[in-house]
């Protein structure tokens, strides 16, 4: 009681005085108490966030202060009743083990109520989808285990549901007893007066993300959980590059596979442990997790038993943007090409740049680099900003781009309301494309395109199936990389080094030789007059602009794609249906894999056959391909002279593999070939 009195007093505070009915959340003891007129009259276990207080989109934290019960969904509903997107799925859990992270029996969305804190663009808990609600992990209820949410035991949230209304007052209290109404108020943790400073409900929102990040040079040695990843490599690399200590762990990499991948990191230093929990151990002074890292991972459980800080992926990357002269690129499409134009015109016109990226440049490569990090030495560094986990507004970039807004990971408005943070907290300038629904991020900003609002216009534009040219100013550019897309990611990287002072003249040699990245409508070769071609695409834009790109160069395209991830393939399902059968012609045919699986919890409850099906219904000539082996033979025997085969998706780098197979089995030696494309498989 006397810690919400003290919250009263916060400048963003709803109330001046205790509500007659508060929900109040402790997240130092992992108890909610129902308060009625100053008096508890229950107390329940609960897990809030294993990584702790936050109220970032994409941090999975659990957002802290004033809120208020939204909506009450779930009435009468039997226990255990499983709700997605707060709508019932027709399935009851009754007990079963599962490792998914159900949301079951009742649901109280929360309304934050502080501007800055839980409230406004990248930060709202309305908007994160944040509950409390019934969990199948009950018996974790009692300690932090939750992403985000605030996790209770179903009998527990039947009887919370029933003695609560919708409006009722919700005060989630972050810090030890005693210390502070919401921890991280400095002024509160050293007073017993009302926590009345200015920014103190900003500074309440920080908590743990609040406290400095151990110097990636000198603090000791940053383990990495999923250090196989792109994203996760990136960091790894660039912190041993500029002198510090990195090791890491992968699933992959216990399995005994990419032993090319762990070579790399083994190169430059970094030390490579089973995923077991031991990197943890001795000198580690932070682990740094991704999005797609589960607390159950025995890293994860080693940190939180060691009290070791752990880092969000994102978080290590906010410190080097803030670290370095940043050009952050975010966009639903084309970052990581945008970032590798940049870098090298960066690099060719002499300002010796760093990146960190989740492509892999084919010009790196070359320098025997696993391709997604670089240090250059200068104050010049270039990144991808990703909008796919929210953690876009966490960066305060020198200069900020973005590319376009398109419907991927999630809903264009909620990506939208991230832009906005992200173009406010650009330091120097921004930089954003032409299109209609980027309009608001245009003021004061260098704008590109073909149009004439265009303040960096490309003009006289030549499209052929092997690269483009055009215009900037009158000075003619060449690029070796096809589509439309890529003329459109190139203007922004010439708008974006201009705004770090790059003469335009000095940009044509670095793009007329940009090697591009890998699995970008890479080349793989060609065998019997077919072409065999390597693409990242994984969503509707990107898709139809690949297949658009494969029509300039080829006769017939034989596509192929493999969706990842359960979640987002569920998402894009009527997407995808929408841009294969609107993109290929009467003559292209499809064949989609099943929905690659990375491993965790996901819901595994359709098939990439039922997708095939909704396609096939269009009148569009789509197959499930239900092996590799059977796929190689397939293509082997449709495909014919000036055939074009295109394989796309995300995230499995055994894709590329797949696509030399597939250039052996066009070239005649398909048995085994095939045989190792299914052997393969994820």
């Amino acid at each position: 009681m006397a810690r919400a009195r003290m919250a009263l007093g916060r400048s963003a505070s709803p109330f001046r005085e205790l509500p007659p009915r508060l929900v109040a959340v402790d997240v130092e003891r992992q108890r909610l108490a129902l308060i009625e007129d100053g008096r508890t009259i229950a107390e329940y276990p609960v897990s809030t966030a294993v990584t702790g207080v936050g109220g970032e989109s994409g941090s999975h934290r659990t957002p802290p202060g004033w809120h208020r019960i939204h909506a009450r969904i779930g009435e009468g509903a039997a226990a255990g009743t499983e709700f997605r997107s707060r709508v019932p799925t027709g399935r009851v859990w009754r007990g079963e083990p599962a490792d998914e992270d159900l949301i079951l029996t009742r649901i109280l969305t929360l309304d934050g109520l502080e501007p800055g804190v839980n409230r406004g663009p990248g930060l709202d808990s309305l908007e994160r989808y944040i509950y409390i609600h019934g969990t199948n992990h009950e018996a974790a209820v009692g300690r932090a285990d939750s992403h985000g949410c605030i996790r209770m035991r179903n009998a527990d949230v039947v009887d919370l549901f029933e003695r609560v209304r919708e409006g009722d007052a919700v005060l989630v209290l972050a810090g030890p007893p005693g210390a502070t109404a919401v921890a991280g108020d400095a002024h509160a943790a050293q007073s017993s007066e009302p926590a009345n400073v200015p920014n103190a409900a900003a500074a309440a929102a920080a908590h743990e993300s609040a406290a400095p990040i151990p110097d990636p040079r000198t603090a000791g040695r940053f383990h990495y959980a999923g250090i196989g990843g792109s994203g996760m490599s990136a960091l790894a690399q660039f912190q041993a590059m500029i002198g510090g200590r990195a090791s890491g762990s992968d699933r992959s990499f216990d399995r005994g596979e990419r032993p090319e991948a762990r070579a790399q990191l083994e190169r430059l230093g970094v030390a490579i442990h089973a995923q077991d929990g031991s990197g943890i151990a001795g000198d580690c002074a932070a682990l740094v997790i991704s999005t797609a890292v589960e607390s159950q991972v025995p890293d994860v459980a080693a940190a939180r038993a060691r009290g070791t800080r752990v880092l969000h992926r994102s978080e290590l990357l906010a410190h080097f943007v803030d670290t370095f002269r940043t050009i952050a690129v975010t966009g639903t499409s084309g970052k990581s090409t945008a970032v590798a134009m940049v870098f090298e015109i960066l690099r060719g016109a002499g300002r010796r740049p760093s990146v960190i990226t989740g492509g892999d440049l084919l010009a790196l490569q070359a320098e025997g680099l696993w391709g997604n990090a670089w240090f250059g030495g200068s104050d010049l560094l270039v990144v991808e900003a990703d909008e796919s986990d929210g953690s876009v507004v966490r960066y305060h970039p020198a200069v900020g781009v973005i590319l376009n807004l398109q419907r991927d990971h999630k809903e264009p408005e909620e990506v939208a309301r991230m832009f906005t943070r992200f173009r406010a907290q650009a330091r120097e300038a921004f930089v954003v494309a032409e299109d209609e629904n980027l309009a608001a991020f245009a003021a004061g900003a260098d704008v590109f395109g073909t149009g004439p609002r265009a303040t960096t216009r490309g003009a006289e534009l030549a499209l052929d199936g092997r690269g483009s040219g055009f215009e900037v100013d009158g000075i003619a550019f060449r690029l070796p990389v096809p589509g439309a897309h890529n003329v459109h990611n190139a203007l922004s990287a010439i708008a974006a080094c201009r705004t770090v002072g790059v003469p335009l003249g000095d940009m044509v040699a670095p793009l007329a030789g940009f090697r591009g990245v890998g699995r970008r409508f890479q080349s793989l070769g060609s065998a019997r007059g077919v072409e065999v071609v390597d693409d990242f695409a994984h969503n509707a834009a990107k898709i139809s602009a690949a297949i658009d790109t494969a029509h300039r160069r080829a006769r017939r395209v034989l596509a192929i794609y493999q969706p990842h991830g359960y979640g987002p393939t569920r998402f894009l399902w009527q997407d995808f249906v929408d841009a294969f059968s609107g993109s290929l012609a009467a003559d292209d045919k499809l064949w989609m894999l099943e929905v690659f699986y990375a491993g965790g919890t996901a819901l595994r409850d359709f098939s990439s056959a039922d997708i095939v099906a909704d396609i096939a219904a269009r009148g569009t000539a789509a197959e499930y391909a239900a092996s590799r082996e059977e796929l190689a033979r397939r293509v082997a025997a449709e495909a014919r002279d000036g055939d074009l085969v295109l394989i796309m998706g995300a995230r499995d780098p055994s894709l590329t593999t797949l696509g030399r197979d597939l250039l052996a089995a066009l070239s005649g030696s398909s048995t085994a070939a095939a045989t190792r494309a299914g052997a393969t498989r994820a």
